[in-house]
């Protein structure tokens, strides 16, 4: 059977294909298994921060699993401390907690949450606040937490708990604080799934203020936003806030399955021993992919990505396009279906994603600029 006849007979049918089968990639291009070659502008939704097979992150990947390739939480190992320590400085934040997916990191900030609510207010202020448009994840819990109910219809009933607010819409986040006995707010700055909305810079900072003035955990889902994609480390320092939580993923590892939920000093004694775990959570090989990730994001790095951001969106608009996103997170209206787009964008060499009507484009974050401009000619062509 073919690679496509073999997946469809034996992987479950969760996940609807674009018609090709990537085979190899190197940096910012991947070939097929026909030997086409595209510009990925989609770095495995937001995952291979450096593109595909990059030779520093491999070498770090590869040298470390010939070293300890994992031990279980119940042993120190190197990488998950030095991996730690580095989240944590650069962030202010105080303690990490590793998991393997970004849906695992929004759980523990809900636990955590719901435990500092516990010890402070009582075990009845359990509700989180989270907003319509969200999407935070596929298990029961973070499912209840994503703010679109055809998430919801077929696996009731879900985790209760969950109180949903409009983006940027502060005086109804204020009735939801007053009203309810509410343990914390969990917002993306940047809706990805929902259409790469930029919430206001007065909301975010609103949620703060409210989480300040009432005793509640400010939590932020950079799942996508994160590990440099918005061209600052994490998407919240565009704002001005500082959270107690700060859930991660996708990118952190370069390409390997990584989770981590960064807590402030004010909330990360509530979890002890015992009261959360993950079997995979810190793997030695995962930690020491994304050191190899994070030891690369410097200030100039992130400037340029910044750059790279404010190019796409300068070009597509001058075309006649509304862009929104921040950085490297960037969705296009387009003016016809987008499905028509991602075709054309595929047969002409360029892979795009959607996100509700919107094309999303989420590439490498270190895409040579000839690549980058090659795959905006392609992009602004199939929109036209």
């Amino acid at each position: 059977m073919s690679i496509k006849q073999t997946d469809e007979r034996y992987v479950a049918h969760t996940y609807k294909r674009f018609d090709i089968a990537i085979a190899a990639g190197e940096g910012s291009i991947c070939y097929d298994d026909n030997g086409k070659t595209y510009i990925d502008m989609t770095s495995g939704i937001g995952v291979n921060s450096f593109g595909y097979a990059d030779p520093v992150w491999a070498e770090a990947v590869a040298n470390q699993a010939k070293l300890l390739q994992h031990t279980s939480n119940l042993y120190y190992a190197s990488p998950c401390a030095e991996l730690a320590e580095i989240l944590c400085t650069r962030t202010g934040m105080d303690k990490v907690f590793f998991c393997n997916s970004g849906a695992e990191a929004n759980e523990c900030a809900v636990k955590v949450a719901r435990a500092y609510a516990a010890a402070h207010k009582g075990a009845d202020y359990y509700n989180i606040i989270t907003l319509n448009k969200s999407f935070h994840g596929r298990t029961l819990t973070t499912l209840a937490a994503t703010g679109q109910e055809n998430f919801h219809t077929k696996f009731t009933p879900l985790t209760e708990g969950f109180l949903y607010a409009d983006a940027n819409d502060i005086e109804g986040l204020e009735r939801l604080v007053a009203d309810n006995k509410v343990a914390g707010i969990l917002i993306e700055t940047v809706q990805g799934e929902g259409g790469v909305n930029a919430l206001d810079k007065e909301f975010v900072q609103a949620c703060e203020r409210l989480c300040r003035e009432n005793d509640l955990v400010f939590m932020v889902d950079e799942v996508q936003t994160g590990n440099g994609r918005t061209g600052k480390l994490y998407s919240y320092m565009h704002f001005g806030v500082q959270p107690d939580v700060v859930s991660t993923a996708k990118g952190l590892a370069g390409g390997l399955p990584m989770g981590a939920t960064l807590m402030s000093e004010r909330v990360s004694g509530v979890l002890g021993y015992g009261d959360h775990g993950s079997t995979f959570g810190g793997n030695p090989v995962c930690a020491a992919a994304a050191i190899s990730v994070m030891n690369r994001m410097d200030e100039a790095f992130l400037a340029d990505v910044a750059a790279k951001g404010r190019y796409i969106k300068e070009r597509v608009e001058q075309a006649g396009y509304p862009v929104s996103g921040l950085g490297l997170m960037i969705g296009i209206v387009p003016k016809k279906p987008v499905s028509e787009v991602l075709a054309a964008c595929m047969e002409n060499g360029v892979l795009c994603l959607s996100a509700k009507e919107k094309l999303r484009l989420l590439p490498p974050l270190n895409i040579p600029m000839d690549l980058l401009e090659k795959a905006v000619d392609v992009i602004i062509a199939a929109l036209g």
